[in-house]
């Protein structure tokens, strides 16, 4: 049997996406503990049997280490019961039995361990950081016999590259060189005074031969000026440049050799004189090569050193201009075509001496470019020629843009520039595609501002001086990260390092993480320790991620009850609400506060996260916890009913976002009635949002879920401001931060705080997967082991198609308006999944076609289903493409931007009284004015029929 394959009977069966701790093949990555996962694809079974997993130190498992014999693992997560050596490789493998009796073999995976526990041999080094030049820290290299393998173990604050070259030590040489590995910005970014992570990398290949291992150090997050109202050129972790290498020389006759970093490494200069995340980098190639010297030994850092977390940064796409701008202000200007995170390659040969200039922006203003959005941010690279025709690339920054200004180029095109997108080498799971492309340019854009921000931290912006891991964008955005990609890794990493910060904090959840400096909290951007953890679950079905949170969880709960006391004081502490909402009357311009009461806000995340963290202990088997924070959760619901709802269950909270979350957590006791002031207040705003960060990300989802899918779409579909068709129509290619982040002419509205790439509001998309493609995961299954299968469709988009590989396997849905009012649905379910369909608009009589696999079992109009592909098409019970006429609603007519727009010539809309819209615009007409009669009954249906 070939691995991974089985050809019995001419079909191929697959094992695929076996990881290990959610990464493929992750070397280097702190373990602890050790989780496997697969999947299985394109066999004649429909689950699963039993399962076998081996691990050994071989590839041919002659010595197998841990066997679990063949049982019942769960595919989606099983803990590995076995003790792991440092510095060691592990191979492993599952075999799987399907219920066709199919044997099924995975490819042979692995994964590599680092130090763990081993003491270093290398010692912590440093130079005279008070030199602008940057240091490269060079040790030769001389093995002592035929190398079998090698390793490199790695740490350099700020920032590190690593090169291995034959030649001499000088920079030339080195640049030249193949750099160690694919990945930028390494350590990456931590609290460093509470942890530091180190590098792994395989270096057999250039250990084969006599070199130089040299390291490249920049400033980075570590030293140079980041944080919120840093301005001054300094790091506030270190202000010393340090290194820490170990190579590990295992050779054939089975000795070894360890060559660690001391005061014989020889220290020279580069040709870089400045580097930050925020102003970019500056690299002079006249300047005169540095005579080396030695290495100083240097006091450790502060924080604890342990292997990795954070998954590599490393370029993924690279874009050519799409077009080279001559503006009116004689500037040249690249137009990428897409906002990017990234840096960037351009072709240069200009004589020695003359200065480049590089720029980056997100938007052009009058034709020409601007980039005063970025506050102090100068997102720029400065070179100065030596006169040799070469490429240069930023090493130690990043930038985020769309276009780029270059000044002291002769004769520049499209050809001399690359852009390269940066981002965390996450693995997409989720796409999803419609009939209407003004949608599908927002689903982009949702996309990139995901991929944007997610380099190393969750960021809440790319580009100005900022770019911080903000907890309440995290929160918000976590469910639509978590339909696109598998997101556990990413996630762990920035979880733990909330719980870093918690520990510092007295259990507080600090508004940013890491946070750089003293931070505040607030609700919704804190509740991220409660929210985000229990998504990753439910999206994983691996409770790895709730015990390794649990303490977090509950640390954040109990902060909050210590602040609350007897008296509510975390309803009355500082919050920022719903943030950026519109709803506040009379406010000032600029005023970035919303009108929902920020203790009603506060009261409810509170009890929101006191509840999560009782059912992440229940999922633990923490029975004592798990009634403790249930009844802090039950109490707390009590406090926010009693305090803003009446009796009869009217929410004190008049507003969108305040009525959003009365319905999403089942506060009111008359939901009937929470319904109709919402829906009036939609009616009132003329269908238009006016919802903030925590608005926005329930919107959608809660409006479908209480029977207001139609509201939702017209809130999606809108094109006028504000709405996300908007900002598409305006020419974005991410999501902006603020729904008026461009004026209507395209001008930008303020440049204070104003991003172009900010994707809380890219919460949408995470309705879209759930109610638009259909594909819902449910919280009793975790993992999505079932899934209810719920389209809604839609006649202005007319088709979609929605795609979601799940931890259990790939589920797939798609509906398609076609002529006569039909519906054609196709759906399908992996191996080893279920689906819970309900089909929109199906008449009774359909589900009796027991010739479709679809209907074979059916219960109360509902189709359960397993593994496979299914397929119907039927004539839907009503009308799909809305015909209007004097007949209609007249809410139906009045939520129609056009119509709305007709009838307003004719009469005083905004004033017709809420009471009515309910009737017929025949019996409201009538009510007023009197009988029609036929000429005007055919004239208003002609013109009613046009839209």
């Amino acid at each position: 049997m070939k691995k991974g394959r089985s050809l019995e009977n001419g079909n191929m069966n697959q094992i695929y996406a076996a990881k290990t701790n959610h990464i493929t093949n992750p070397v280097g990555f702190l373990l602890n503990p050790v989780v496997f996962s697969w999947k299985v694809r394109e066999c004649r079974g429909k689950n699963q049997r039993c399962a076998r997993i081996l691990v050994a130190k071989d590839e041919t498992f002659a010595d197998v280490l841990w066997d679990t014999g063949e049982a019942k693992l769960d595919s989606l997560a099983v803990k590995a019961e076995m003790n792991l050596e440092p510095c060691t490789r592990y191979y492993w493998k599952v075999i799987v039995t399907t219920d066709a009796d199919e044997v099924l073999e995975s490819d042979v995976q692995f994964f590599e361990t680092a130090k763990r526990d081993e003491p270093w041999v290398g010692k912590w080094i440093t130079c005279d950081s008070r030199m602008e030049r940057h240091p490269i820290f060079s040790k030769r290299i001389i093995p002592r016999g035929k190398v079998k393998k090698a390793r490199l173990y790695l740490c350099g604050l700020g920032l590190y590259e690593a090169y291995f070259t034959d030649g001499e030590k000088t920079e030339t040489d080195i640049l030249k060189s193949a750099k160690i590995g694919e990945e930028y910005l390494t350590p990456y970014c931590n609290n460093y005074n509470q942890w530091l992570q180190y590098q792994t990398y395989d270096v057999t290949a250039q250990m084969q031969r006599e070199g130089v291992l040299s390291v490249l150090l920049g400033n980075g997050w570590y030293k140079g000026r980041f944080g919120l109202n840093q301005t001054e050129q300094k790091g506030f972790y270190g202000d010393e440049w340090k290194l820490l290498v170990e190579v590990h020389l295992e050779y054939e006759d089975g000795t070894q050799e360890i060559i660690g970093t001391d005061d014989t490494w020889e220290v020279t200069r580069s040709n870089l004189f400045f580097s930050n995340i925020y102003d970019g980098e500056k690299r002079d190639d006249t300047l005169e090569p540095v005579e080396p010297v030695s290495a100083q030994l240097a006091e450790a850092p502060q924080g604890r050193l342990t292997e990795r977390l954070s998954l590599p940064v490393t370029v993924h796409e690279q874009f050519t201009p799409k077009e080279l701008i001559h503006t009116p202000k004689d500037e040249w200007v690249f137009d990428l075509g897409q906002e990017i995170t990234g840096i960037f390659k351009l072709h240069v040969h200009e004589p020695k001496g003359k200065e480049i200039r590089i720029q980056t922006g997100e938007i052009l203003q009058d034709g020409c470019f601007y980039n005063e959005n970025l506050r102090t941010a100068l997102s720029e690279y400065v070179y100065i020629s030596d006169g040799e025709e070469k490429d240069i690339v930023p090493h130690f920054t990043f930038y985020g843009y769309r276009y780029v200004k270059i000044s002291g180029v002769t004769n520049v095109s499209c050809e001399d520039f690359t852009g390269m997108a940066l981002y965390s080498d996450y693995e997409g799971t989720g796409s999803i595609q419609t009939g209407n492309e003004l949608v599908n340019q927002l689903i982009s854009n949702v996309e990139w501002g995901m991929k944007d921000n997610f380099l190393d931290v969750p960021t809440d912006c790319p580009q100005r001086d900022e770019r911080m891991g903000w907890t309440g964008d995290t929160q918000v955005f976590s469910g639509t990260a978590c339909y696109l990609a598998d997101t556990y890794a990413f996630y762990r990493k920035y979880l733990y390092d909330l719980y870093k910060e918690q520990l510092i904090a007295g259990g507080m959840v600090p508004e940013v993480v890491p946070t750089f400096g003293p931070s505040k909290c607030s609700c919704a951007w804190g509740d991220a320790a409660c929210i985000v953890p229990w998504n990753v679950y439910l999206f994983s079905g691996d409770a790895a991620i709730l015990e390794q949170q649990f303490d977090s969880m509950k640390a954040w709960v109990d902060y909050i009850r210590k602040v609350d006391g007897e008296h509510h004081g975390w309803r009355h502490s500082f919050h920022y609400g719903d943030w950026l909402a519109l709803d506040r009357v009379g406010a000032a311009a600029g005023n970035v506060y919303g009108a929902t009461d920020e203790g009603y806000i506060a009261d409810i995340y509170y009890a929101a996260s006191a509840e999560l963290t009782a059912k992440a202990a229940a999922v633990l088997g923490r029975k004592e916890e798990e009634k403790q924070y249930r009844e802090i959760a039950e109490k707390q619901w009590r406090v926010v009913k009693e305090e803003y709802f009446t009796p009869t269950g009217r929410c004190a909270e008049k507003t969108q976002t305040g009525l959003l979350l009365a319905l999403k957590y089942h506060l009111s006791e008359d939901e009937e009635l929470t319904r109709e002031m919402l829906k009036k207040l939609f009616r009132e705003s003329r269908n238009k949002l006016n919802t903030g960060f925590v608005g926005t990300s329930l919107l959608c989802n809660v409006l479908t879920d209480n029977g207001m899918t139609d509201t939702a779409y017209r809130l999606l579909l809108n094109e006028e401001y504000p709405g996300w068709l908007h900002e598409v129509k305006l020419g974005a290619t991410t999501v902006w931060e603020r729904w008026n982040s461009l004026d209507e002419d395209g001008k930008i509205s303020s440049t204070g705080m104003n991003s172009l790439n900010h994707y809380s509001y890219g919460a949408i998309l995470e309705w879209m997967f759930r109610h638009v493609g259909g594909i819902h995961l449910l919280e009793e299954s975790p993992g999505g082991r079932r899934i209810a299968i719920c389209p809604n469709v839609h006649y202005d988009l007319r088709r979609a198609e929605a795609v979601y590989d799940s931890a259990v396997g790939q589920y797939a849905c798609s509906w398609e308006i076609m002529e006569d009012n039909r519906i054609r649905i196709k759906i399908t379910i992996p191996f080893g999944g279920e689906g819970e369909v309900r089909l929109p608009h199906a008449p009774e009589i359909l589900f009796e076609d027991k010739t479709n696999p679809l209907f074979a079992t059916v219960v109360n109009g509902i189709c359960y289903i397993t593994a496979g592909n299914y397929e119907v098409v039927y004539e839907a019970t009503e009308k799909l493409k809305k015909i209007y006429s004097v007949e209609s609603k007249l809410e139906d007519l009045l939520n129609h931007p056009q119509i709305r727009a007709f009838l307003s010539t004719m009469t005083e809309v905004d004033m017709i009284p809420d009471a009515v819209y309910g009737l017929s615009f025949r019996q409201v007409a009538e009510m007023f004015s009197g009988p029609m009669d036929e000429g005007q009954t055919e004239m208003l249906n002609t013109a009613l029929s046009q839209y």
